[in-house]
């Protein structure tokens, strides 16, 4: 049997089978960001991904390090992946209640599997805000964190 590959990269006339992973891309972020406002801003960790076919699938895997609450307050932080800058899914709410120590970190992970049905660059990256009019940190540097971002394709 004789099998043809065509085009400038060889690969124009294979199709993966449903479910096989294409590519595997990732972003990782280690210094601190804190936010003491009502508003969503970004934690700085953030992957980009090119899908091969607008039925591919893409699996978000969240790995949000050195989230903490400061000393005498509570606080929710709420922490989202956005896709090229829109909402894609709200990961977490973590609560935090700190009254005798000087602070409480955690990790918070979270998968999501995406359909962009693109072709073009897509960009996911995460967002965090307090809930309560307090502060919360991601990555923070006293507790010598990465956090980390995986983007993989799953042809569809």
């Amino acid at each position: 049997m004789t099998t043809t590959i065509t085009g400038a990269t060889g690969i124009d006339n294979i199709k993966a089978a449903t479910g096989a992973v294409l590519q595997v891309v990732s972003g990782t972020k280690s210094s601190v960001v804190t936010n003491s406002t009502g508003t969503y801003v970004d934690t700085g960790l953030q992957a980009t991904i090119t899908p091969t076919s607008t039925s591919s699938k893409i699996l978000v895997i969240v790995d949000q390090q050195g989230c903490k609450a400061v000393s005498m307050q509570t606080g929710d932080i709420n922490i989202k992946l956005q896709r090229n800058g829109s909402d894609a899914y709200k990961f977490a709410l973590g609560y935090f209640y700190s009254i005798s120590s000087s602070q409480f970190r955690t990790g918070i992970s979270g998968h999501y599997l995406d359909s962009p049905s693109s072709t073009s660059a897509t960009i996911y990256k995460t967002v965090f805000k307090p809930n309560d009019g307090g502060s919360c940190t991601v990555q923070n540097d006293n507790a010598n964190t990465v956090s980390t971002i995986t983007l993989m394709e799953i042809a569809g």
